[in-house]
């Protein structure tokens, strides 16, 4: 059997980040990107598409949003769609789960818990939803398969164990280990929530198949699934994004003044296009009049550039400026001799005071 999965498509994200009429433009590519998933359904000869939840933001839908779902989905039938409601779009009284007529092929798992239908004789597909944005426990917890055949699962939810750097960042919602999949009879799982896309043994995270955020990474978009009479899968994943997010580090190191450090973005920005953020590291000249409002000019392939200060230091020699016999000299010798200072608190206070003290405007130390 063949089928597309696909998860976190989020629409109706805000985009806050961007000015509002590239918002809006960006908003409109999430709903280009599902018509892309449903042709890729279409044309891959799939029997059925799967989403794992997170497909539109609870918060912020509009009527039309729903009538462009339901509309989605309709051209597909007869083939099925399989939908587990995630965190962000959560199925309760006003979702657009329940208040949308949906056509007939389209199935909505309705319960906090696992549910099976049959995709074909002797393969049963699990489905579970979240009834609430937030606290739904494992839906694996506590259960077992009750029947023979294949066992795929469809749900929203965070796998501990192959996401370390999210930990911190990314709220665990209806948590679970890799080894309970095995332990309670599914073949594979077809999950949502981590943007980040991985292919493990037992499972697949597709990943936001149109770029929501800075500090994505990996092949993420639908997924092209072929199960094989054992219950393994073949998967060929699709990039179907519209949107380019590129992030460059720009060395400024050396720059002595603000139009070296213009070039050197320019230079940078040559080969990219869509939504860019660069960061500016190194160690600059102190006479360096460095304002990121200046730099922000972008070519015509660049839809919104953004530059941010990373870790750059001031070239300023604090020992030869402390033992001048002027005033400069002297609010240097202080400062360096205040023990109370931390070193990054002290280098701050000395750069801004001889900026200050040389007449320039541009006192903000990055």
């Amino acid at each position: 059997m063949k089928l597309v999965h696909f998860s976190d498509l989020h629409i109706d994200t805000p985009f806050a980040s961007s000015e509002p009429s590239l918002a809006r433009k960006r908003r409109q590519r999430l709903r280009d990107v599902l018509r892309r998933i449903t042709s890729l359904a279409v044309d891959a000869g799939a029997e059925a598409l799967l989403c794992g939840g997170d497909l539109y933001e609870h918060d912020r839908f509009s009527a039309d949003t729903g009538e462009f779902l339901r509309e989605s989905f309709a051209q597909l039938a007869p083939m099925p769609v399989y939908l587990a409601p995630g965190n962000h779009d959560w199925l309760g009284p006003t979702s657009l789960y329940r208040t949308i007529r949906w056509t007939p092929n389209v199935f909505i798992f309705q319960h906090d818990r696992l549910e099976p239908v049959s995709l074909a004789d002797g393969l049963t597909l699990w489905g579970a939803a979240h009834c609430a944005p937030a606290n739904t426990d494992g839906f694996l917890k506590g259960f077992t398969v009750d029947r023979g055949g294949i066992h795929l699962a469809l749900f929203h939810g965070s796998e501990r164990g192959s996401f370390p750097a999210q930990g911190g960042g990314k709220i665990p919602h209806a948590p679970f280990d890799a080894s309970d999949l095995e332990r309670c009879g599914i073949h594979h799982a077809f999950l949502g929530h981590y943007h980040t896309p991985h292919d493990a043994q037992r499972f697949t995270y597709p990943g936001n198949p149109e770029p929501l955020t800075f500090g994505e990474s990996g092949q993420r978009g639908p997924v092209v699934i072929t199960i094989q009479q054992d219950g393994t899968v073949i998967r060929d994943r699709r990039q179907l994004a519209i949107t380019e997010l590129h992030e460059e580090v720009v060395d400024i190191a050396g720059c002595s003044n603000q139009q070296e450090v213009r070039e050197r973005v320019a230079s940078a920005l040559q080969a990219l296009r869509g939504i860019v953020r660069i960061t500016l590291e190194g160690e600059l000249g102190s006479d360096v009049d460095l304002r990121v409002e200046d730099l922000e000019e972008k070519p015509s392939d660049v839809e919104q550039l953004l530059i941010r200060l990373g870790d750059i230091e001031i070239g300023y020699d604090f020992q030869a400026l402390a033992t001048e016999p002027t005033v400069r000299g002297q609010f240097v010798k202080d400062v360096l001799a205040n023990s109370a200072l931390a070193d990054e608190e002290r280098r701050r206070i000395l750069v801004t005071g001889l900026r200050a003290l040389a007449g320039r405007e541009d006192l903000e130390v990055p």
